[in-house]
């Protein structure tokens, strides 16, 4: 790039994606258009993930022990919260934002030194920032059907809250040991030691795990789409309950919230996931398995970003840097995608998102 602009040599190109002169707001902006335009859609969903960079020293930004998925285990690395806008198969990233824990946000020093701005200085969780990205891409005009996300993000009552206020449809992984109570529940006035009325009622059925819960259901095998080594199943279960998350009681427990689907996958290895879906009460199990499965393609863009477009090559510290770094990568993923559509519309069988899908975990 460099030598087709005429520079003498790289450095200057690296000087000036990393510089705070300008705005990257309007790139991002036109990512989320072209990503919208290429999948966007009712049928679209938005995968929310997070994608851990493994680094060395102490002064690249956000650089702390976290847990990271590469490496399968809490080493020093950077976390970087994704969204991925997938449509027929095809995914595209629009989003990718620097964690950073609490060893930065408690150290202003060390946030100035590396360049990042004193709003973003503030101690955020990963679901909060999710829950910002989402709001962005959405005025940027992009175009789902479905919010969907794992368990790291599933589990926070504030991230489901917040896409219910945003009258959104989501399906979000939530662990083995979430409590949930049968749609039959119900609450009745309690009193204090004392006599009078406490401030919250009781529910009279206590809350079970989900898998308690499931572990009573029926598992049907269910084959939600073709993959490139034919049908993709698994057993799967589901049945309608209210969250334990509602506000505690004086006992600690969470009263029941809303009413939701608790859906279980039963995996040919043994191996069993749960789920939480605000989709309709009257959908069928094969769409609710679907949904589920479809955030695996945000795991081959991560794939694809770090290993074939150097996501993970960033030499850098600073904030503005790593930013525009994975915005450049973002960008070229896009194209490349562009490339594969095109390709496969002139000669993919199985129409052009398929093949397009085939060529990308090829």
């Amino acid at each position: 790039m460099a030598e087709r602009l005429g520079l003498p040599g790289h450095d200057q190109l690296h000087h000036f994606v990393s510089s705070p002169a300008w705005d990257d707001a309007p790139l991002w902006h036109v990512l989320a258009e072209e990503a919208d335009r290429q999948v966007g859609g009712e049928a679209a969903v938005l995968v929310v993930d997070d994608s851990a960079v493994p680094k060395k020293g102490e002064l690249s930004v956000g650089v702390a022990p976290q847990y990271c998925g590469a490496l399968g285990k809490t080493a020093n690395c950077q976390v970087l919260v994704s969204l991925t806008l997938a449509g027929g198969e095809v995914p595209l990233p629009v989003g990718l934002r620097l964690f950073l824990p609490a060893a930065w946000t408690d150290d202003p020093a060390r946030c100035d030194a590396a360049g990042v701005p004193e709003t973003a200085q503030v101690a955020r969780t990963k679901a909060e920032m999710a829950l910002a990205e989402i709001d962005r891409v959405i005025d940027a005009g992009l175009r789902f059907g479905s919010v969907l996300g794992d368990a790291g993000y599933g589990s926070s009552p504030v991230f489901r809250q917040g896409l219910d206020d945003r009258g959104l449809t989501w399906a979000v992984g939530v662990a083995c040991t979430q409590l949930v109570y049968p749609t039959t529940v119900r609450l009745r006035p309690s009193r204090t030691p004392a006599g009078r009325p406490s401030k919250h009622p009781v529910p009279n059925r206590p809350p079970r795990t989900a898998a308690e819960t499931l572990d009573q259901q029926r598992w049907r095998r269910v084959t939600w789409r073709s993959g490139t080594k034919g049908p993709l199943s698994a057993r799967f279960a589901a049945v309608r309950v209210r969250v334990a998350d509602g506000p505690r009681n004086a006992d600690r427990t969470r009263l029941p919230g809303e009413e939701v689907w608790l859906i279980g996958e039963w995996r040919d290895s043994g191996e069993k996931k749960y789920y939480l879906s605000n989709l309709p009460p009257r959908t069928a199990l094969r769409r609710l398995a679907a949904t589920v499965k479809a955030r695996w393609s945000c795991e081959q863009v991560h794939q694809q970003l770090k290993q074939e477009l150097g996501l993970g090559d960033f030499e850098g510290r600073s904030w503005t840097g790593l930013h525009r770094h994975a915005l450049m990568t973002c960008i070229a993923f896009a194209y490349l995608q562009h490339r594969r559509l095109k390709a496969a519309g002139r000669g993919g069988k199985g129409g052009p998102r398929r093949a397009a899908a085939a060529a990308l975990a090829a």
